[in-house]
């Protein structure tokens, strides 16, 4: 259903049962991690042309994996980070799981 590399690969699939019989197939909630307790790779200053696909290239290697400095943060909305010149950002240490 998603890459490993998403933050919904790790939460369960559920499925539901129709009214017509038919079986869907979705993903369990995912709560947010409390940020302060996740480990950290770095914590960077925000730039005038900062925009967090962008630090999160530069600091895990992947612009798509901007999920992670959001959860790091407790940001729901990843705008609100990179908004601030000045603004420090934790960097968590990467969170996906290998392919196997």
């Amino acid at each position: 259903m998603f890459e490993h590399t998403s933050r919904y690969d790790p939460i369960e699939n559920a499925i539901h049962e129709a009214a017509d019989g038919r079986h869907i197939t979705y993903k369990r909630r995912r709560f947010l991690p409390q940020g302060e307790a996740m480990p950290l790779l770095a914590e960077v200053t925000v730039g005038v042309d900062d925009r967090l696909d962008l630090v999160a290239a530069r600091t895990l290697g992947d612009a798509e994996h901007f999920w992670q400095v959001c959860d790091a943060n407790n940001a729901m909305n990843p705008f609100d980070l990179a908004a601030e010149v000045g603004r420090a950002l934790r960097i968590p240490l990467p969170q996906f799981q290998e392919v196997l």
